[in-house]
C-alpha cells in the first residue's frame, strides 16, 4: 500500500484480486487523546468509540461501541501517570478485542514502560520490562509497535514481531534546519550510549562527539554526578542526545558541565519527556538554549517552560501502523536501519 493512498473514512479497504477485504481500526487509550487523535487523521481514519470507565474499587471496564470482528486493530496508549493504571486498561482492551474476534491486534506503545528494569543489578530483582511484554502477549496482542526502546533488546522480550521506531530523524531534521552553520557537536550523556551519539553525528552531517563520564548508585534510581566532559567542545553548539528525560537532575548537571568546559550553547534532544519533577525547574534555570523532545508521553501547561520545543510522532507512527496493515517494511521508514 502506497503511504499517499488514503484509507477510507471508516477504515475499509477495497480488495485486490480477489482477496477478501481488509479493515484498519485505531483504539486508544485515555492517557493521550491529542496524540490518538492526530494519528487517527494522519490515517483518515476515527479512534473506535468505546465505552470506559472505572468502578467504584478502582477497576476498569472497557467495552467498544462497534463490531470489530476480523479487523486489524491498532491499540495505542502512552504509558505515564498513572502508569500502572494506563497500563492494566491497554491489557484490558487487547484482551477485549481478543474475545471479540479481531484478526490481528497490534499494541501501539509509543514509550514502553518499565523499560529502565530490562535486567537485573542484583539479585533477587524482577525484570519488568520483560514482565511487559509477556503479560501484554498473555492479553492477546500478535505484535508490539514502539518508539526509541531504553535499551534495544527489550525487542526480545516479546514472542512475536517488535516494531521499533526512531524518533532521531524528526529532531535531528529539526536541529539541522535551526541551527544550519553552527559548529555542531553531538554530546553523549554516558560512556553507553556513545554508539547512539555516533548516529547523530551521521545524522548531523559529521559533527564531532564528546560524551559526559558521570557515576550512578543503583540503589538511588534517577541519581547521577556528571564528573567530566570527555572530548573538545569548546566553543562548539553541543547537542545532547538521550532516549528520554525523567527527573532532569544529570541532564541539567551535563549542560552546566559543558557550559563551563567552553561550550558556546548547549541542545537538548530527547524522545520521551517523563518531565518528573523537578525537571522543569532544573532545565529551565540550567543554561540550556532548547530542550528539543516529542509527544510520544502528553505535557501538561506546569510541564513546560520557554526553552521547550515538542515535535509530533504522529505522522511517524500512522506511517508505520500503514506499513504493517499493507504488510509493508517499517524497517523502510528509516533508510535501511534496523
Amino acid at each position: 500500500m502506497s503511504l499517499a493512498e488514503p484509507l477510507a473514512s471508516d477504515g475499509v479497504t477495497s480488495s485486490r484480486a480477489g482477496r477478501p477485504t481488509k479493515s484498519l481500526m485505531l483504539f486508544a487509550g485515555r492517557s493521550h487523546p491529542a496524540l490518538a487523535e492526530a494519528i487517527a487523521e494522519k490515517l483518515n481514519v476515527s479512534v473506535t468509540p468505546q465505552t470506559a470507565l472505572e468502578f467504584a474499587n478502582g477497576e476498569i471496564f472497557v467495552r467498544f461501541n462497534e463490531s470489530v470482528r476480523g479487523c486489524d486493530a491498532f491499540v495505542l496508549q502512552s504509558h505515564d501517570r498513572p502508569i500502572n493504571e494506563w497500563l492494566m486498561e491497554q491489557l484490558i482492551m487487547v484482551d477485549a478485542l481478543k474475545r471479540a474476534s479481531a484478526k490481528r491486534i497490534t499494541a501501539v506503545l509509543p514509550f514502553y514502560p518499565y523499560a529502565r528494569q530490562d535486567k537485573k543489578h542484583r539479585g533477587r530483582e524482577p525484570i519488568s520490562a520483560r514482565l511487559v511484554a509477556d503479560l501484554l502477549r498473555t492479553a492477546g496482542a500478535d505484535r508490539l509497535m514502539t518508539m526509541d526502546l531504553h535499551t534495544a533488546q527489550i525487542q526480545g522480550f516479546f514472542d512475536g514481531p517488535v516494531d521499533h521506531l526512531f524518533a532521531m530523524p524528526i529532531l535531528a531534521d529539526h536541529i539541522r534546519r535551526r541551527y544550519v552553520g553552527r559548529d555542531l557537536a553531538v554530546v553523549s550523556p554516558d560512556s553507553g550510549r556513545v554508539r547512539l551519539a555516533e548516529q547523530w553525528a551521521d545524522a548531523l552531517g559529521g559533527t564531532s562527539l564528546a560524551f559526559i563520564h558521570k557515576t550512578r548508585d543503583p540503589l538511588r534510581p534517577n541519581e547521577a554526578v556528571a564528573n567530566r566532559v570527555v572530548g573538545d567542545v569548546m566553543g562548539r553548539t553541543c547537542v545532547v542526545i538521550d532516549d528520554m528525560i525523567d527527573t532532569g537532575g544529570t541532564v541539567a548537571a551535563g549542560v552546566r558541565e559543558l557550559l563551563a568546559a567552553g561550550a558556546s550553547d548547549v541542545l537538548i534532544a530527547a524522545t520521551h519527556a517523563v518531565m518528573s519533577e523537578p525537571a522543569r525547574e532544573r532545565l529551565s534555570a540550567c543554561g540550556v538554549r532548547e530542550v528539543i523532545v516529542t509527544d510520544t508521553l502528553p505535557l501538561s501547561e506546569h510541564k513546560r517552560f520557554p526553552q521547550l520545543t515538542v515535535l509530533s510522532v504522529a505522522p511517524l507512527i500512522a506511517r508505520a501502523i500503514r506499513e504493517v496493515f499493507g504488510d509493508g517494511s517499517v524497517t523502510s521508514l528509516f533508510d535501511g536501519r534496523s
